[in-house]
């Protein structure tokens, strides 16, 4: 891989120089901000062999850097090794971030390029203060990185189907008719999305242009009386087209919405310089008034609505009953028969797929063998693909879309005998995992003011993980959807910062990565509920609506407070109750073992 990767950036640095670039910017990111993309947007894997959900990539004639977040240091480390790309951790002491390096690294009147259509405006126009600041100018109209790019998968077309308001819970009409108040309250006679997660919930579609992620390659248009729909063409059905073109939802080919917006009439526009990119922010005249704000869709539809509250709790008890059996399987038969980490991840993908109205995994699962673990966001390959033995830790994180909504859970199994340190670092992470989801707390708290209770354990023993504690999760989207989420670093202006709503599902998943030896997460999905409301407040607090039994054998009884062996045992009593009528007569007897009291 590494001879590949030489001989790619050599050709990008030719087409650079061919340019008078001085400095080329790529972003594991596709036309419209997406965290997960399709094989057509993936330049960073391509040029440098990195294959992880988040990274920027700076290449100078001379050089080259990376730079990614705690997920994937491990990851990146491998990957890179011996492709003459610099790996930047990102968040380390002394470690520039990446606008500091081309700030300082761009020569006086040098010329940044990056593809303007694969940069989220916000990032492209601190770029371009970079280069006027220096004397310099950007490359923007061009896709670099494509034209270098030999056998590039073509750009994806899948078909997309309507989610009925059975599952949706509301119509198109009813959740644009929100969006519209809050467009007159901000002032804005349009508003432009670009987030493929937001236009789906918002127009009540799905769709398979991103694997594991149901969305349609799109952009949405919103004004008062209609919308402009610019989506690739062939992929609705007639009746489709008919059904949107009745609600007033017009349809426009997908790349038609640069030339629409330099004709753009309205005074204002309401959209995120996070998430649209560079061309489509310039395209708009510049007499326009652009309000920059977060889309309102993002609290909307991270706040679920009853009906998709009772369809997630539905969904929760399938893939509960389809991990379980995977666990069970894994317990019994380590040592006894061949198992492997991809034998394993198919084992369980047919599990889910027995269940009803399931879609897809809702994203590639992590089964982790030993040191494998220690890289968060592992995928075995034929290479990596570690067999099991009756000894060391087993990650597995995984998850499905269901009709019903999206799921995401991560247990660690001992395969046998587990050393008492390996006992005192789980049942740590247990510990951060139970202490959060019993949380009670004044409506108005934000993640990052419950994050300490996760990681107190850990810290207690001076550890740490090297993210975050938990995500908001979509409703047959992306699993990983924001605003909400369990953080302790705080910035001005991320979007990991909301007030923790009734009806927001976020995950729990505190964790410990040991290079060279082991990996621990524990992930649970919690649905925030009001309790008791006095003149204190409004007191808020967590209903864990996942269910599969933690593993027993790995608990180190003695670690755990009361309240905390209390917490454990009405979990599993809760577990047993739920899953048991679906699982076989061998299947329960096990499950009532692991679901003992301690």
């Amino acid at each position: 891989m590494q001879g590949l990767v030489a001989g790619r950036l050599a050709a990008l640095r030719e087409r650079m120089k061919g340019r008078g670039i001085a400095l080329f910017l790529m972003q594991t990111s596709d036309f419209h901000g997406s965290e997960y993309i399709g094989g057509h947007f993936k330049a960073v894997e391509y040029f440098t062999g990195f294959t992880g959900s988040n990274a920027t990539v700076a290449v100078m004639q001379d050089r080259a850097g990376l730079w990614t977040d705690g997920r994937y240091f491990i990851q990146a480390d491998r990957q890179l090794k011996g492709s003459g790309v610099t790996l930047y951790r990102m968040g380390e002491e002394g470690v520039p971030e990446v606008k500091e390096y081309v700030k300082e690294n761009l020569p006086a009147g040098g010329r940044i390029g990056f593809d303007g259509r694969a940069m989220d405006a916000k990032t492209g126009n601190a770029y371009r203060a970079i280069a006027a600041e220096k004397g310099g100018s950007l490359w923007t109209e061009e896709d670099l990185a494509g034209m270098a790019w030999e056998g590039r998968p073509t750009l994806s077309k899948e078909p997309v189907f309507l989610l009925q308001e059975q599952y949706s819970g509301r119509s198109l009409e009813e959740k644009l008719a929100d969006v519209r108040e809050q467009m007159g309250r901000m002032g804005a006679k349009a508003h432009l999305l670009a987030s493929l997660e937001d236009i789906a919930w918002l127009l009540n579609v799905r769709g398979g242009d991103i694997r594991h992620v149901p969305v349609a390659l799109s952009f949405l248009l919103i004004r008062a009386q209609d919308c402009v729909w610019y989506v690739q063409e062939g992929v609705l059905t007639e009746a489709q087209r008919r059904y949107f073109e009745e609600r007033k939802v017009r349809l426009r080919p997908y790349g038609a919405v640069y030339a629409d917006l330099e004709a753009f009439e309205e005074d204002s526009v309401l959209l995120s310089e996070k998430e649209v990119n560079y061309r489509i922010y310039h395209s708009i005249p510049g007499k326009r008034k652009k309000i920059n704000a977060e889309n309102p869709t993002k609290l909307l539809k991270a706040v679920k609505n009853p009906i998709e509250v009772e369809n997630i709790k539905a969904a929760h008890v399938k893939d509960g009953v389809a991990f379980t059996k995977f666990m069970h399987w894994v317990k019994t038969r380590v040592g006894r028969e061949r198992i492997t980490e991809r034998s394993a991840a198919a084992y369980l993908r047919e599990r889910r797929r027995e269940q009803a109205h399931f879609l897809e995994e809702s994203f590639g699962t992590i089964c982790a063998y030993g040191p494998n673990a220690a890289m968060m966001h592992y995928e075995a390959t034929q290479e990596s693909d570690a067999e099991l033995e009756p000894k060391g830790f087993f990650l597995v994180d995984s998850g499905g879309h269901y009709l019903e909504g999206s799921t995401d859970i991560t247990r660690t199994m001992a395969m046998g005998e587990a050393t008492q340190e390996m006992r005192r670092h789980f049942t740590a992470v247990l510990r951060g995992n139970l202490q959060l989801a019993s949380a009670k707390f004044l409506h108005g708290c934000r993640g990052v003011h419950l994050d300490i209770l996760a990681r107190e354990p850990l810290w207690e023993m001076e550890l740490d993980y090297k993210c975050g504690t938990g995500h908001g999760v979509g409703y047959a989207l992306n699993v990983h959807e924001g605003p909400n989420a369990f953080r302790w670093k705080w910035k001005e202006g991320i979007w990991e910062s909301a007030v923790l709503e009734e009806n927001m599902v976020t995950t729990d998943e505190p964790g410990l990565y040991l290079e060279g030896a082991y990996g621990i997460r524990i992930e649970n999905e919690l649905l925030c509920q009001k309790a008791g409301k006095n003149e204190y407040g409004q007191f808020m607090q967590f209903e864990t609506i996942t269910y599969a039994p933690i593993d027993l054998d790995a608990v180190e009884a003695s670690e755990l407070t009361k309240k905390e062996r209390s917490l454990l045992n009405e979990y599993h009593k809760k577990v047993y109750g739920v899953l048991s009528p679906w699982l076989t007569d061998e299947e329960r007897i096990w499950l009532k073992e692991y679901t003992r009291e301690l």
